[in-house]
């Protein structure tokens, strides 16, 4: 009780960074390299007197960054991918430089349907499997908003690696750094996840079935959407303590 009530005042997000720093930590001082397993949760929360809650919203942020990867059943382990940019450096240009959400998207649109034209073309067996099960994991949490995120950015990331393109990966990784970063503060408004879902899973298929044009298309669709989801998503007042917004259950994605 007194762990839940000192975590209730310290507030979500600064449990979220006390992991992300422990972690970042653990990779500076050498104790963790690329391809490795972090301790068991249990010895992790006992280490930093935090709630095993706490540390997998922790290990779920760093999860969505690309810096960790949780494998059922085997534990979490550090990502060996190549890094990304600063994910801060756009946060910060934004600030001063004024961007706007619209344009955000505008350059997510440019940039990620031909990302995704790219990875109808060189998508590999092991990444469709990998987009598979992300769009089931969306339709598994359609009443979590912020599991939907992490699986929705995750879903996004593995896209930018089928490209092929180690460069149209990096910035993607950036731009959807940044999104994490913005959209978690919001996504307990969103309005119609299933939509979502539904608008991934097209993606997905239009890449297994290696279909350029079409992986282009409905991506510019879905991004269309996402715009206008994520602009009500931050026009809708701050629920009450306790409220919770819940979602029509939809079936899991099926492997066709």
């Amino acid at each position: 009780m007194k762990k839940e009530v000192t975590e209730e005042v310290t507030g979500h997000s600064q449990l979220t960074m006390q992991v992300v720093e422990h972690v970042r930590s653990l990779i500076a001082k050498g104790e963790v390299h690329p391809g490795d397993r972090l301790p068991p949760e249990r010895e992790l929360a006992r280490k930093l007197k935090i709630s095993r809650s706490s540390l997998r919203a922790g290990i779920g942020f760093l999860s969505a960054m690309g810096v960790l990867k949780s494998r059922h059943g085997a534990g979490t382990f550090v990502s060996s991918g190549p890094p990304a940019l600063d994910s801060s450096s756009l946060s910060v240009l934004g600030a001063l430089h004024g961007f706007l959400p619209w344009q955000m998207f505008e350059a997510r649109i440019v940039i990620e349907s031909n990302v995704a034209a790219l990875a109808a073309e060189r998508a590999t067996d092991e990444h469709i499997a990998e987009l598979a099960e992300e769009v089931a994991e969306m339709y598994a949490s359609l009443t979590d908003p912020q599991e939907y995120l992490i699986h929705d950015v995750r879903f996004h990331r593995t896209i930018a690696r089928a490209s092929g393109n180690p460069i149209l990966g990096a910035l993607m990784e950036t731009i959807t750094a940044n999104l994490y970063e913005g959209r978690s503060k919001t996504v307990q408004h969103a309005q119609d996840l299933k939509e979502s879902a539904e608008m991934h899973r097209e993606i997905y298929r239009a890449i297994r079935s290696h279909n350029p044009a079409k992986a282009r298309q409905t991506m510019e669709q879905h991004l269309s959407l996402a715009s206008k989801a994520q602009a009500a998503e931050t026009s809708t007042p701050a629920a009450s303590p306790g409220e919770e917004i819940h979602e029509e259950a939809a079936i899991p994605l099926a492997k066709q």
